[in-house]
């Protein structure tokens, strides 16, 4: 009889575990796909000029130059929980100014870590890039550091938007391009200051004026940053700017 109630016991006892797994999952599957919305308008802006060719895979969004393009590639990943359509508008300039092709990726449940997608894998989607270069916004930067000494990729460079490396890379030939925004709240300059040491000593450190964490991207606002004193259009020209002299 005693023997009989310790199994129910059990029995019970791993039936509310399993529930609580199982509760704790589906939370974390409905908050990941949670993300923050694109505006739609700036992405469509994309989608409609001639000179941007827009290609939308299952894991990718692939913007390439209508006529000709170069042979250099930048796979970008989106901050943490962010549309990676939300990058659209910010990075088709350096694809119509200097024909680079931008493959943005869409990570497995919009987080960069739990993505299961290799560099090669996006790479593979734009084919006839020979020169690449990974970079990321946020926590995407971040993964980004890791990816930068891909084994399967040669990479060229890593591009840094509001973000800083976990990864010593001080040591590496990479070339880096770190843009800062002045009143990013997350993302502050004051950390990426902090984290510079992890990145080789020829690194280009840009700081926009007037722009905040969400200024890399076009989603809104986000909890927790400072505000922004410029448009987005503005915040493209800038990025484009560095992203072009960078690249070349």
């Amino acid at each position: 009889m005693t023997s009989s109630r310790i199994a129910r016991g059990f029995g019970r006892a791993a039936l509310s575990l399993l529930l609580v797994v199982l509760l704790v999952t589906v939370a974390f599957l409905v908050w990941a796909h949670m993300v923050m919305p694109g505006d739609r308008d700036r992405a469509l802006e994309v989608w409609r000029v001639d000179d941007v060719v827009v290609t939308s895979t299952d894991h990718s969004v692939v913007m390439t130059p209508a006529d000709g393009g170069t042979s250099t590639g930048l796979v970008f990943i989106p901050g943490a929980k962010v549309d990676p359509y939300s990058y659209m508008f910010k990075l088709s300039g350096v694809v119509a100014e200097h024909g680079t092709t931008v493959v943005i990726t869409k990570p497995t449940l919009n987080l960069a870590f739990f993505d299961t997608h290799t560099l090669a894998d996006y790479a593979a989607d734009a084919p006839g890039i020979d020169r690449w270069f990974v970079g990321g916004h946020s926590l995407g930067g971040v993964r980004a550091c890791m990816l930068a000494q891909s084994a399967e990729v040669e990479v060229g460079g890593l591009v840094l938007f509001g973000s800083y490396c976990a990864t010593d890379l001080s040591d590496t030939q990479l070339n880096v391009l770190s843009l800062s925004a002045s009143n990013d709240g997350l993302s502050t300059p004051a950390k990426i200051s902090d984290a510079s040491a992890l990145l080789p000593r020829d690194t280009r450190f840009i700081e926009i004026d007037g722009a905040n964490h969400a200024s890399f991207g076009d989603y809104g606002v986000q909890p927790g940053d400072g505000e922004a004193t410029m448009t987005t259009r503005i915040a493209r020209d800038e990025i484009t700017a560095a992203l072009t002299a960078f690249l070349e």
